[in-house]
């Protein structure tokens, strides 16, 4: 392959990644025009039009998804393998990104992101904080955090996290209202604070199981959240119950500002994996920040419900 296809390959992976013109100009570092030229000439040559130009918007066509998808891979793993060799340095450098949810970033990374860096100051992070099941290949993140049974059995998945339960609660002033719900079902009743989430299409039902018998319960209520900090101070504040995270809960339940229901009802399940493709290559620093949190996994206990496919 020429040097001249290789340029213009890696100026329309940009624009089609990008989604605009300006945004990779600005990325590559040369012009607008300059950018629209290559990509032009690229298409000329090939004698198909790789992408729709619109005065707002530029998306890939037919033609040109199926060059992304087929080469930008491949000159990721160039990059990776290239980035590999800062192991030849004498201190690890380099930027790690990941997607992760809000609970993970706050209760799992950012804990072990903070006794990290200071020993690695060549070390970058970005973290971002995405519902959506993400396609980390591509969308260029080095790694993603998701609950176990979240991840797609092609990737490497390394537990960081124990088991997790939810906790559905409520403040003493919502239950000198309202009777305790004893089952589920009884959830329909109440106000409850719901959570909506991108990867649910709507409002995320409330899962429960008790002795095998599983149930999702799609409850209503006046406000709903894509935030557990919103929930938790709305249930604080007597408007209703609300499905947390055990741990986001335990401090006020253990001062009494919460009460905990349904707890036979809230079983433990797989906790938080970080994943990343088979296919590539850790960098030195992604290495070391990997067995950082490995490292801060303990064992799973007995009763734990992985998905097939992941290592413990």
């Amino acid at each position: 392959m020429s040097r001249q296809n290789v340029s213009d390959l890696l100026a329309f992976l940009a624009v089609a990644r990008e989604r605009s013109f300006t945004r990779a100009a600005a990325q590559l570092g040369v012009s607008q025009s300059a950018l629209s030229h290559t990509v032009r000439a690229l298409e000329a040559r090939l004698g198909l039009r790789l992408l729709t130009r619109t005065t707002r918007s530029v998306a890939p066509t037919e033609a040109g998804e199926r060059l992304l998808r087929s080469v930008g891979p491949r000159f990721d793993e160039i990059d990776a393998e290239l980035a590999a060799l800062s192991a030849l340095r004498d201190k690890p450098s380099g930027t790690i990104r990941i997607t992760t949810g809000e609970h993970a970033a706050e209760a799992i990374l950012w804990p072990v992101l903070a006794g990290f860096l200071p020993d690695y100051p060549d070390i970058h992070v970005e973290i971002s904080i995405d519902y959506g099941l993400t396609d980390i290949v591509a969308e260029r993140y080095d790694a993603g955090i998701r609950l176990g049974e979240q991840v797609a059995k092609d990737m490497i998945a390394v537990r960081i996290a124990p088991d997790m339960r939810m906790a559905v609660v409520g403040a003493p002033s919502y239950f000198a209202r309202h009777p305790p719900p004893l089952v589920p079902e009884d959830l329909t009743t109440h106000d409850c604070i719901n959570l909506r989430l991108p990867t649910y299409g709507g409002l995320y039902p409330w899962e429960f199981e008790k002795a095998g018998r599983e149930l999702k319960v799609r409850v209503e209520g006046r406000l709903v959240f894509n935030t557990i900090a919103l929930r938790l101070n709305a249930a604080l504040a007597g408007f209703g119950l609300a499905y947390l995270p055990e741990d986001q809960a335990s401090a006020a339940l253990a001062d009494g500002r919460l009460v905990r229901v349904l707890a036979d009802w809230c079983q433990p399940f797989a906790g938080y994996h970080l994943y990343y493709p088979s296919r590539r290559q850790p960098t030195p620093a992604f290495a070391l920040l990997v067995d950082a949190l490995r490292a801060r996994s303990r064992p799973a206990g007995a009763g734990e419900r992985q998905p097939a496919g992941l290592p413990p």
